[in-house]
């Protein structure tokens, strides 16, 4: 069974880069029938598609709105995928998640990292 666990530091300063790790367990990161996501939720609001990092070839499609700020990237040997969010504001508070995704849509997801940007 897939399983997805998610690390990084709790507390970010405004204006630094965010770095969200999340570390796949059960199934190899390579499965071609797999791509992996990251997702948020802020205090008080919805869930927000933060982008995609597809298996076949490494490329990412990232929420638009985050496009100028987002990455994601893939660790195959150490079976990880990486966010990293540059410039963040407190606005980029939330709870960060990872997910498989499975024919275009989150199958399994760890159970979240809140990350809080303060000074």
């Amino acid at each position: 069974q897939v399983r997805l666990q998610e690390s990084g530091p709790g507390l970010v300063k405004p204006s630094r880069a965010l770095s969200v790790i999340c570390t796949v367990s059960g199934a190899s990161i390579s499965t071609p029938t797999l791509d992996w996501a990251w997702i948020r939720q802020s205090p008080g609001k919805g869930l927000e598609w933060i982008g995609v990092v597809r298996t076949y070839d490494g490329s990412s499609d990232l929420a638009t709105s985050l496009k100028s700020r987002a990455s994601i990237s893939m660790d195959t040997p150490k079976s990880q995928f990486s966010l990293r969010l540059t410039n963040v504001t407190p606005q980029d508070t939330a709870v960060y998640y990872c997910a498989s995704v499975r024919l275009g849509y989150p199958e399994i997801w760890g159970q979240g990292i809140l990350v809080t940007v303060s000074s």
